[in-house]
């Protein structure tokens, strides 16, 4: 007998009642916290961020089933990178480990200006079962339509941050282009705000500066400056006692120290990453010049950084025809840059010989090093301390001759100089003003009346002309400008070899590199030694 069919039956079991934020039926205590800040550190925003701050705490006190987790806050910081505000941070971090139940902000550009981190935050928060009460939109992010009003709102507020943003940039920039040169002082080497507001030099760190710059240009590395600096305990721009080559060449090329200041090298990409990029050209720069008192004078700033340019071309390369690479610029021994071969013109190089346990420092032809005798057949391998000895003894020869020498080519310079700028330049300057008059009247020509033939070749002769004589200029102005830094150049020579006149020389690779040019090595026997102002002396070895 067949068995009646079993009717199905459902039971409706209802759900439970939603957390409702502070309408929840749940008696126990619910631990409060609150967030607020305010975007500047000015007066009026203080009084404002005094008063939030004791308006939730009387409203959380007040409540019977509210407890006290925290006034959480961040004041003067703003809202668009969540992890540069310690405030925000800590409060998330103590909801992430069960601290808080609830917490309750003013709004949700309070909270945060960066939709992004807003949301993400916001959704963290809400799978922890925490609700976010933003009082003055009425939002509780438990609520099923939260996260598309606090989209809408946090839109909002980022391109409020965004317009405000664009007009800080405009006001920057509009005293950048009138040249207004800012300092940031506390970690600025050599100067202080003065009491008019300005720049003014500090004498104690100022010679520090100068250090720097005398000690790069008489031969030393960025690392040997910053070891010297270290151990003399000197501070820092930043105020600690480790020096590092990358702070020596910052202030080197710094051209703030001549009383200069170059504007806008670097831009602020967007109001949200707040990332700092180098200004490639994307916007313009503005050079300021005689901006404030300078520490280090032109001259010496410039010779700085041909030095500079001329150490970064000697990169690790090779010789055409050689094996052994030449190494880069080098601090600690001058030959290595001033010594090369008489016979095939390639660099000297120090290596040390071992012979029956004993060491022995010489200085040899790379050619002669790679390939023996093939292509240099002559050039003699050099001990270290004979070669010392013969280049101390032709600079305490120079130094203890005359000086008509630096007097006769300083005049030779002002005469030249004196020519140049009352004949060449001004006779060239002159024939361009007239060629682009002749350019000017030629453009205004009707070419649909004139010979298309001869009017090419007038405007290609002309153009030929103008160019060459450009050319022409820019290389006087070049010369010249090499010139008017000879005189001073020449002038701390002779003060350097006046020192050395009444001492006996001791090899020096300092000194070497201030004086001496090049070396050549002639033979087995002799040095032709070059000084930098035109002297050539022959040196026995």
């Amino acid at each position: 007998m067949e068995s009646a069919a079993v009717q199905r039956k459902v039971t409706v079991i209802p759900a439970k009642q939603a957390f409702a934020g502070v309408n929840s039926p749940d008696l126990r205590p619910k631990r409060v916290a609150a967030y607020c800040r305010v975007s500047t550190d000015r007066e009026e925003q203080e009084h404002s961020f005094e008063t939030q701050k004791q308006m939730y705490t009387d409203m959380i006190m007040m409540k019977p089933n509210w407890q006290m987790a925290g006034i959480f806050a961040d004041e003067g910081i703003t809202g668009t990178i969540a992890k540069k505000r310690p405030g925000f941070m800590k409060m998330i971090e103590e909801c992430r480990r069960g601290k808080i139940d609830i917490i309750i902000t003013k709004s949700v550009s309070r909270f945060s200006r960066n939709n992004l981190d807003c949301l993400m935050y916001v959704r963290e928060l809400k799978q922890k079962g925490i609700p976010i009460i933003f009082e003055k939109e009425g939002i509780n992010t438990m609520q099923v339509s939260s996260e598309l009003l606090i989209s809408l709102f946090g839109g909002l507020s980022q391109a409020e941050s965004e317009s405000i943003s664009m007009n800080v940039k405009m006001g920057i920039r509009h005293s950048l282009k009138s040249g207004k040169v800012s300092f940031s002082y506390s970690s600025f080497l050599g100067y202080k705000r003065g009491t008019d507001g300005k720049p003014e030099i500090v004498p104690e760190e100022a010679e520090v500066v100068r250090r720097i710059y005398n000690e790069y240009l008489i031969g030393k590395t960025l690392k040997m400056i910053a070891n010297g600096l270290t151990e003399d305990g000197i501070l820092t721009p930043r105020k600690t006692t480790q020096w590092t080559g990358g702070v020596i060449k910052s202030i080197l090329t710094n051209e703030k120290y001549k009383g200069d200041a170059l504007l806008q090298k670097t831009f602020i990409v967007d109001c949200i990453s707040k990332k700092a990029k180098k200004n490639n050209g994307e916007l313009p720069m503005y050079y300021v010049e005689n901006s404030h008192p300078a520490i280090i004078e032109r001259s010496i700033f410039d010779r700085v950084q041909a030095e500079m340019a001329r150490r970064s071309s000697k990169r690790k390369t090779k010789e055409v025809g050689t094996k052994t690479e030449l190494g880069k610029y080098s601090g600690k021994y001058a030959l290595s840059e001033l010594l090369y071969c008489g016979e095939c013109g390639k660099p000297y190089r120090r290596v040390t010989w071992n012979i029956r346990g004993n060491r022995k420092i010489m200085w040899r032809c790379v050619s002669r090093l790679d390939y023996g005798k093939k292509y240099c057949k002559c050039s003699p391998s050099i001990e270290e301390t004979v070669l010392h000895g013969a280049i101390a003894e032709a600079i305490t020869q120079k130094a203890q001759s005359e000086g008509a020498s630096t007097d006769r080519i300083l005049q030779h310079i002002e005469m030249y100089q004196a020519q140049q700028d009352t004949s060449s330049i001004l006779a060239k300057q002159e024939r361009l003003r007239e060629l682009q008059r002749k350019f000017d009247d030629l453009t205004s020509i009707d070419i649909e009346q004139a010979d298309t033939g001869e009017f090419d070749e007038q405007f290609e002769s002309l153009m030929t002309e103008i160019h060459a004589i450009e050319d022409e200029l820019s290389e006087m102005e070049r010369q010249k400008s090499k010139l008017e830094k000879t005189p001073e150049q020449l002038e701390e020579m002779a003060a350097i070899i006046d020192g050395l006149k009444n001492h006996p020389v001791q090899y020096d690779d300092l000194v070497t590199r201030q004086l001496i040019h090049y070396i050549k090595v002639v033979s087995k026997e002799k040095l032709q030694i070059y000084f930098k102002e035109g002297t050539i002396i022959d040196a026995d070895i």
